[in-house]
């Protein structure tokens, strides 16, 4: 894991700005942008779900906004630790006081703030929290944070009769921290954690209005908040989570998936979607498969005020408007409809008057009461102070040991290890938590948004037959059959498998085993699998053939499968970022998708074998094997597990080292996955076995009377 140092010293290097993805010139593979939109379209036909009423939205809301605390990592909350608010100094304007603030929102991760509020003070005065956008201001090495990019916004505020706390985001703040995990870090396991900086800018939010509410000057009745990017995006969330708030002007900070992950903005940029230029602080972890209007719906029935730009490169208009026209649905439900309205300025992603003005209307009529106020009236003379008079931060003198730039790690608590359990019972209740957990959180096998269960659609065999391309093609003395298999409802995404065998048709009799290949098998094999499928020339010069020819004449069979990305359907590796980055919008991942390959694989070769087979996979593919064979383990299934072995060489030995599975570190680590498959015959090979100690002692634990798993210490080369 890389460095505090290096951390710090990438993510100053990092543009100021979330428009910065590099487009590669290749577009998006055909079968993989075919699902982009299939998926898209199936979760924007249900933009609240399944609710379909005032009453049916008001009795859901608390859940939902319970799940969109969970999908930023805020449920359960943080507990709410001593601020250690520390003003660090005061600067006198001519109408207004900044207080330079330091703040903790929990142990170690500190805030860096400028509060702005009216010199004189004779009541409780409404509040606006100010959320930044990515507004790189750094002089010589001295970092003056984000806030005093936007002190405009707060000076206009405190001098017309407001307090304005002005935040730093950890990307570009006094104190650094990092938005870009797996934008450009491939911190894949960011993903498999449930983490996202979002969460930790929303956490920073709630602990600010805590804060407000603190100060004798704030009316805690009256509390807003607004900012635009990335600020307009945590305004967004704030307003969804936080029902303390009661105004929200959001700028430029929302679209829906459709435009994130399939259209973009063709006339501008990112043709195939926003997401390119977008940092990881944007989003929540899409665990229930959300579209972006759940999470506007959920600032209902607070006075919001929408604002975008009609060319905004990364928040297009039409995506945004299709968004306000379910708001405005919402907000009829609740008879609120005045309390919400739209602007849409000209121009690009920028800060402009035409947005500014219409903000501060919008609080002065909900919190002054002055609807009549005419937009000429409002004015903004230069206020701007210097930048560093605003800095909080002393550079001669840092602060302590804090937890900013690595506050990824350790944001998202990991599962831990649990104890054994002491009965079968106890174990069996385990095992269903875990499964039922893994089944919604990670692999998507539940519908969105509230949860109802689905059958996940694999692959019929008959209709797994119709994606026969050779059967029992012989060369040499050996036959090979092959298969394209994919799911019913993902019919671009196939992957496909060979089987080797003794000529004559289907393997009836004898051993399958199923290998799971990754790049680096398909490296190995790709050459033998182009000679069977020419049905020409010699495969008895390739090196794989004569071991593998040995098994078969001694009964065995070998299955090889390519999951999607390897081998044939592998892309170029420029567009791997920005696939994946896609999958997480909508609740998936790669390794999840190969997980329903391996499985609908098994299923299908179970089925054409007529027994259970044997699943081997190596490294980064032994975890998705691995879940391949639990999600099928199920105990209630009368014909049992369609594994009767599982092979896995040097599989990582925890999850943040091994594939990206969305949530599961929250839930369970590597060894308690192996566990799941007891007593299912499972050998580890090339691993040490100190690694699964604890399925070890389970095993022994639940009457095992041999060591579980078999362990090898040093993997033997097979085919």
């Amino acid at each position: 894991m890389p460095s505090r140092t290096v951390l710090t010293t990438l993510a100053a290097a990092l543009l100021a700005s979330c428009e910065f993805a590099v487009i590669a010139e290749e577009p998006i593979p055909a079968g993989m942008k075919a699902f982009f939109k299939a998926e898209v379209d199936r979760i924007a036909a249900h933009p609240l779900g399944d609710a379909q009423s005032a009453e049916d939205w008001k009795a859901k809301r608390p859940e939902a906004q319970r799940r969109m605390r969970e999908m930023l990592g805020l449920d359960p909350m943080p507990p709410r630790t001593d601020l250690k608010a520390e003003i660090r100094g005061t600067v006198e304007a001519p109408d207004f006081v900044v207080e330079r603030l330091v703040f903790q929102s929990s142990p170690g991760l500190y805030v860096t703030a400028n509060l702005f509020r009216p010199k004189v003070v004779e009541k409780p005065l409404p509040a606006i929290v100010y959320v930044c956008g990515h507004g790189k201001e750094e002089k010589d090495g001295v970092i003056f944070g984000n806030k005093t990019h936007y002190q405009h916004h707060a000076a206009w505020y405190a001098a017309n009769g407001y307090v304005c706390l002005v935040l730093d985001t950890l990307q570009l703040g006094e104190v650094p921290g990092l938005h870009h995990g797996t934008h450009h870090l491939n911190m894949w396991w960011w993903q498999s954690r449930g983490y996202t900086p979002a969460g930790v800018e929303v956490w920073n939010g709630i602990r600010a209005i805590d804060y407000l509410c603190s100060r004798p000057e704030v009316d805690a009745d009256r509390i807003g908040v607004t900012g635009r990017s990335g600020g307009g995006a945590m305004s967004w969330y704030l307003g969804a989570v936080d029902d303390r708030l009661k105004v929200v002007v959001a700028v430029a900070g929302i679209t829906d998936l459709q435009d994130h992950v399939v259209a973009g903005n063709p006339k501008v940029a990112y043709p195939e979607g926003v997401v390119d230029g977008h940092c990881d602080c944007m989003y929540f972890v899409n665990t229930y498969r959300w579209d972006y209007t759940m999470l506007a719906a959920l600032v209902a029935p607070k006075a919001l005020l929408v604002e975008n730009n009609d060319v905004d490169p990364i928040f297009p208009e039409v995506g945004v408007r299709r968004i306000y026209g379910t708001l405005e649905k919402v907000y009829d439900w609740y008879g609120t409809r005045e309390r919400l309205d739209i602007v849409i300025g000209k121009g690009g992603h920028a800060d402009t008057p035409e947005l500014r003005h219409p903000e501060f209307a919008w609080f002065e009529r909900w919190f002054k009461g002055r609807s009549a106020q005419s937009l000429d009236k409002i004015q903004e003379p230069d206020r701007k102070l210097p930048l560093a008079s605003l800095k909080v931060l002393d550079p001669k003198a840092p602060l302590p040991a804090n937890a900013n730039d690595t506050i990824h790690e350790s944001f998202i608590p990991r599962s831990g290890e649990p104890p054994i359990p002491e009965t079968d019972a106890d174990w069996k209740a385990i095992k269903a938590r875990w499964r039922s957990q893994a089944a919604e959180q990670v692999f998507a096998r539940t519908s969105a948004p509230f949860g109802t269960t689905v059958t996940f659609p694999f692959a019929a065999l008959n209709e797994a037959r119709k994606g026969i391309l050779k059967d029992d093609i012989t060369l040499a003395g050996v036959g090979v059959s092959a298969f394209d298999v994919w799911l019913t409802d993902r019919p671009d995404l196939r992957s496909r498998v060979w089987v080797f065998h003794k000529p004559g048709g289907r393997p009836h009799d004898g051993d399958l085993e199923l290998l799971v290949m990754g790049s680096k098998e398909w490296s190995k094999y790709e050459g033998l699998i182009e000679i069977f499928e020419a049905e020409k020339g010699d495969p008895s010069s390739h090196p794989r053939f004569a071991e593998l020819k040995r098994r078969i004449d001694a009964g065995e069979s070998i299955g090889l499968l390519a999951p999607i990305g390897v081998g044939r359907t592998a892309w170029p590796k420029s567009k791997d970022l920005t696939i994946r980055r896609r999958l997480a919008l909508l609740g998936l991942t790669l390794d999840g998708l190969r997980v329903d390959d391996v499985q609908n694989a098994v299923i299908f070769l179970t089925g054409w074998h007529n027994s259970p087979l044997r699943l081997k996979a190596s490294g980064e593919m032994a975890p998705i094997a691995l879940w391949a064979a639990i999600l099928d383990n199920d105990e209630g299934k009368p014909q049992g597990s369609k594994v009767r072995r599982l092979l896995l060489e040097n599989p990582p030995a925890t999850v943040q080292d091994g594939p990206a599975f969305l949530n599961l570190d929250r839930i369970l680590d590597m060894p308690q996955a192996v566990a799941l498959m007891y007593p299912v015959d499972v050998c580890i090979e090339g691993s040490p076995e100190a690694y699964w100690a604890w399925p070890r002692d389970l095993s022994e634990r639940l009457g095992s009377k041999k060591p579980w798993p078999e362990i090898i210490p040093t993997s033997t080369e097979r085919p």
